[in-house]
């Protein structure tokens, strides 16, 4: 979900929810506690430079159990950084403290913002020699059983 695509679900939103990828919710006082961009320059084991960027929202909690932070005070916090920072619109990724610090991708189910599992990947699959082709099957190879023969009435 890019940064254009958040503020327009929060704009019609009532309350704000984030739901963990085991289907709970980060409790209803969390804070949103940054707003930034994230540069990433790096050398993928094939020997290929690549930066990614990245808008990183990280949430918190505390005991502050009466805080309740609404929609339209989020979209504040998003348009000031845009403005302060020069946002572009980007992919966000989210941070949530768990047993360690959990990255998130974040997707939207029309009610709740979800915090969906980052994977690892290699970049350089071809430099490493991994194949990511389906092995190709010829029709005549494979086997027929259980056909159905014209006028059986099988089919």
């Amino acid at each position: 979900m890019t940064l254009s695509e958040i503020k327009n679900h929060l704009k019609h939103l009532e309350t704000i929810a984030f739901q963990l990828p085991n289907g709970e919710l980060v409790p209803k006082h969390f804070h949103v506690t940054e707003v930034g961009k994230i540069s990433k320059h790096f050398i993928d084991c094939g020997g290929t430079v690549r930066t990614e960027n990245v808008i990183n929202f990280q949430l918190w909690e505390a005991n502050d159990y009466d805080h309740r932070l609404h929609p339209e005070k989020l979209v504040n916090i998003i348009e000031l950084s845009e403005n302060v920072l020069k946002l572009d619109d980007l992919e966000i990724e989210v941070e949530y403290q768990g047993s360690t610090i959990g990255k998130y991708n974040l997707g939207f189910n029309g009610k709740n913002f979800l915090l969906l599992n980052k994977q690892t990947d290699c970049l350089a699959k071809d430099a490493c020699g991994i194949t990511t082709e389906k092995p190709k099957l010829k029709l005549s190879e494979l086997e027929t059983t259980n056909t159905c023969a014209p006028g059986s009435g099988c089919c």
